[in-house]
């Protein structure tokens, strides 16, 4: 497998094909881009892991600019979507069962009602833990032991960032499960409850773009974050910075 080592985070960059759903231990699959490398500058648990991710993908393209920009090396793009729509698509023509953790009740009942009805292969089960800013001790036991008793090829976890990356590595030795995958914002889309992006955005490395038009709360929210990853991405291009 291919991986590129930039900005001090070690990223996937090859096909998905090659991650095997069944594996002794759980692994995780993390997403990267400017957003969350912001956020990890001032978050030390989630940048430890993110730094321990099994599969740390790209999502968006500006985290690859900085590839371009520092090592001369693109990374493949393996964006939220495109992650999600790969490993689902697995159990077409076989079985499997998957659990979604994170979201509202509503919205994982629609995504539970759109699996059973295009993916006929696949057992679906779902849990919506409890809208905190920290988990208790209860709640995490919960979440583990509805995990375990379903025993999932994959689960999908859309509780948002970071408290999805850093609960799906602080829990992936308990979890069974072949893969743990962080999507958030895909149940959403998913479940129709937001306009989805169309792929052809994604082709075109212009998702971010069209989301900003969708959600401009989003965008506004995440630019303080954005411009730190900017700023640092300009300072070691002149090296004026180190890491």
């Amino acid at each position: 497998m291919k991986f590129v080592n930039v900005l001090n985070y070690t990223v996937f960059s090859d096909f998905l094909e090659k991650i095997n759903l069944e594996n002794d231990q759980c692994k995780v699959i993390n997403t990267i881009s400017p957003n969350s490398y912001g956020i990890a500058t001032k978050d030390t648990v989630f940048k430890k892991s993110l730094m321990t991710s099994d599969y740390l993908v790209l999502d968006g393209v500006y985290f690859a600019l900085a590839s371009i920009l520092l090592k001369g090396e693109n990374i493949k793009k393996n964006q939220g979507p495109e992650v999600f729509e790969h490993f689902i698509n697995r159990f077409k023509h076989q079985k499997g069962k998957v659990f979604f953790l994170g979201s509202t009740q509503n919205t994982l009942e629609l995504i539970e009602k759109r699996i059973k009805s295009e993916y006929p292969n696949i057992e679906v089960s779902s849990y919506s833990p409890p809208f905190k800013t920290e988990f208790s001790k209860e709640d995490n036991e919960l979440m583990v032991e509805k995990i375990n008793t379903f025993k999932p090829n994959i689960l999908f976890i859309g509780m948002t960032c970071p408290k999805q990356e850093k609960w799906a590595i602080e829990h992936r030795n308990q979890i069974n499960s072949g893969l743990a995958i962080c999507i958030g914002n895909v149940f959403d889309w998913f479940a129709g409850t937001q306009k989805s992006i169309k792929p052809i955005w994604f082709k075109l490395r212009l998702g971010w773009l069209i989301r900003i038009f969708l959600r401009p709360e989003i965008f506004k929210r995440n630019i303080g974050n954005q411009m730190i990853f900017f700023k640092d991405l300009f300072l070691l291009k002149l090296k004026l910075k180190k890491l």
